[in-house]
Parts: structure tokens; sequence; C-alpha cells
């Protein structure tokens, strides 16, 4: 079978139309695959679109276009600790309650603010999540702070978020922000 070679900017729209489309995420090879090209050049291709303004998230599970970009959904930034051990038990009981958990970021003492996105919606992205992080030998970034972290969490209202951040502190999860910290509230 021929392959037929494309320009890169013709590429990155076939791309981009691809993740429209999408109901799920993309992986890099999977993207590779399609159009003949390295993963890392679809990484590069992701950047430029980023650059361009286009809502492009990267999850554990691969590449989703934030079709809900201009959502009216409530976000707050939590900050909480735990172990290795209860980090499924964390992320299930926000998404249990109605939450997403967008992203995670530490505040580094050397290295400032890290954030990662998560895009973690369901039970089934929790245990996605959890068995990427084994299988990769990769430990979660709250490793370098302690088990001290941060998540922008969204939810349909405020009442929602207000329900998740009690759970939270049942379970002992949540912490107080420090006062320097207030800043990176929402």
């Amino acid at each position: 079978m021929e392959q037929t070679i494309i320009s890169g900017n013709e590429r990155r729209e076939k791309l981009l139309a691809l993740l429209l489309r999408s109901d799920e995420p993309l992986s890099g090879g999977k993207i590779g695959d399609i159009y003949h090209v390295s993963r890392q050049v679809v990484v590069q291709d992701i950047a430029l679109l980023r650059s361009k303004g286009h809502s492009i998230l990267s999850t554990p599970r691969g590449y989703v276009y934030e079709k809900d970009a201009g959502s009216q959904n409530c976000r707050r930034i939590v900050k909480v600790c735990h172990t290795d051990d209860q980090a499924e038990e964390e992320l299930s009981t926000i998404v249990d309650l109605g939450g997403v958990v967008l992203d995670v970021m530490v505040n580094h003492r050397t290295y400032g603010k890290v954030t990662a996105p998560l895009n973690i919606k369901s039970r089934r992205d929790v245990r996605k999540f959890v068995e990427d992080l084994k299988e990769s030998k990769s430990s979660l970034l709250s490793n370098t702070t302690s088990g001290y972290h941060f998540h922008t969490i969204e939810a349909e209202s405020e009442d929602i978020l207000d329900e998740i951040e009690e759970a939270l502190k049942e379970k002992h999860f949540l912490v107080d922000f420090l006062d320097y910290e207030t800043t990176f509230k929402q």
C-alpha cells in the first residue's frame, strides 16, 4: 500500500479534526500510526496546535481536546496530603461525588510550582492512572513534597465542591493552605 505524504500543516489540521471527533483519549503512538510519523512528531504537532490556542490536554491515556474549555462548571483548588497507597482512595472520593480532577500540582522549594494534567473523571480513569503508575515504575509527583500536593477540581456546582472537600476532610486528606500558598487558590 502506497503512503500519501502530506505537509505538516495538513497533518496538524487532520490531527485537530481527529481530536475534536474523538470521545476518548488518543495516544501519541496511535496518532503517529495513523499519520505515519513518530511519536515525537506528534508531540511537536500538539505543541504547535496548543501555541495557536487549541485546548489539548495530555492525560495518562492520551491526548484529548478540551471541548468544554468555556464551560460554566465551578473549579476549586484543594490542598491534600496522603501516602502512595491512598492515592486511589483520594481520587475515587472526588470522582464518586461528581468531581473531575483536572491536574496535580506541587510547590517544590527548589523547582517552584510543577503541574501535570490528569483529567480524571471516573473510577475507570482512576484505575487506569493507578495501573499506569505501577507499570511505569514511576512515583507520584507528590513524593517530591512529602505527600503534599494540590488538585484543581471541577464540578457542576459549588455545593458539589463543598461536598468533595468535606469528604476529603473526613478521610484526613484535606490540609490547610499555608499563608504564602493562598495565591494558589482560585
